[in-house]
């Protein structure tokens, strides 16, 4: 089982980029580079190559809204050139929030743009003169859009690799399906290994069945929080907050990817309080809401007995990657806590 995080650089990236090369020392695997509405992730993505030797750098994500499909392979195959062959393409919808609210372009099919984008990136990586006509996507451009002038072009350059790992970040049954067809890797959100099955085992079928073999066994990258120790209990009040903040705030009512995984997993009524109070500006309020149990079962923090306990039912059930949030006050600390769980593996 690999081991990744996501970089938080918000207090300076040069000091940032000097943690993940130590992380890279202590056994860090990869490392994610998150985007939002934040800094692009393309610049430091970058930088890190620069800086480290041997883990894998991935997109955490690249939303498929804001890039043409040509230049989110141009971006991949760059970005896999300056890293020797370690970038993974991290992609995902987002949500209409961010899309239409800061990026100002229409929220519509996600599934159907993430196959064809995908499919697109895969003929640029193979240096195919691009041509697709796709219900979302057409290039060149058709008769009668544009000048007239476009025509089918292929990289100038020769990528590293004809085929960079893509992982899809998906929660509905729709989107599962998907990246287990057509992608290397699948990152999902607060991942409840005892409710793995129940809520996408028949989504990762159905997907599964429809496989090219090529593409290999489908990677799993859950993303627990992290903390490892006797008394760090109290440390799940963090972990409240998170999730309040995502089953409360990112979405409006009845268009909430998270709240309603909560609802799955049992949590219909707080899920509904949570919201109810989070939208009313009473954050603290919805943090307590959150069940504790919904808190432990999502992450990997409690005793090294515990924790190691929790690895086993995560690898039961079929997670390869462990994209953890170390819970640390200081560099060092994550370092070390990274140390303690990998020797736990």
């Amino acid at each position: 089982m690999r081991i990744g995080l996501s970089i938080n650089y918000s207090g300076g990236f040069k000091e940032a980029a000097a943690e993940v090369a130590d992380l890279e020392r202590a056994g860090l695997d990869v490392a994610f580079v998150p985007e939002a509405y934040s800094f692009d992730a393309v610049s430091a993505l970058g930088y890190l190559a620069a800086k480290t030797d041997r883990l894998q750098l991935a997109s955490g994500i690249l939303q498929l809204y804001t890039r043409t499909p040509s230049l989110t392979a141009m971006t991949a195959a760059g970005l896999d050139f300056v890293s020797e062959g370690r970038f993974i393409l991290g992609l995902g919808a987002s949500g209409p929030q961010v899309i239409e609210g800061f990026h100002g372009v229409p929220y519509d099919a996600p599934i159907g743009r993430t196959r064809e984008l995908v499919e697109i990136c895969r003929k640029v990586w193979r240096r195919e003169r691009l041509e697709y006509q796709g219900k979302y996507y057409q290039i060149p451009l058709p008769a009668g859009q544009g000048t007239g002038l476009g025509k089918p072009l292929k990289l100038i350059n020769h990528p590293v690799r004809e085929r960079i790992p893509v992982l899809l970040a998906a929660l509905g049954p729709k989107n599962v399906e998907l990246a287990a067809e057509i992608a290397e890797g699948w990152q999902p959100i607060f991942f409840l290994p005892e409710h793995a099955k129940a809520i996408w085992g028949e989504a990762l079928d159905a997907g599964k069945a429809k496989r090219d073999p090529a593409l290999g066994e489908l990677d799993v990258y859950a993303g627990p929080f992290l903390a490892i120790g006797d008394n760090v209990e109290p440390l799940l009040g963090f972990v409240k907050a998170h999730l309040a903040l995502y089953i409360g705030g990112m979405g409006a009512k009845g268009k909430n990817f998270y709240h309603a995984l909560a609802t799955k997993y049992g949590y219909g009524a707080e899920a509904d309080r949570i919201q109810e109070l989070y939208l009313a500006g009473k954050k603290d309020e919805a943090a307590q809401v959150v069940p504790d149990a919904l808190a432990r079962d999502v992450s990997l923090v409690g005793p090294e007995g515990f924790v190691k306990e929790r690895i086993a039912a995560y690898r039961e059930a079929g997670v390869t990657a462990l994209n953890v949030v170390p819970m640390a006050a200081t560099a060092a600390d994550r370092v070390q806590l990274i140390e303690r769980l990998r020797g736990l593996l």
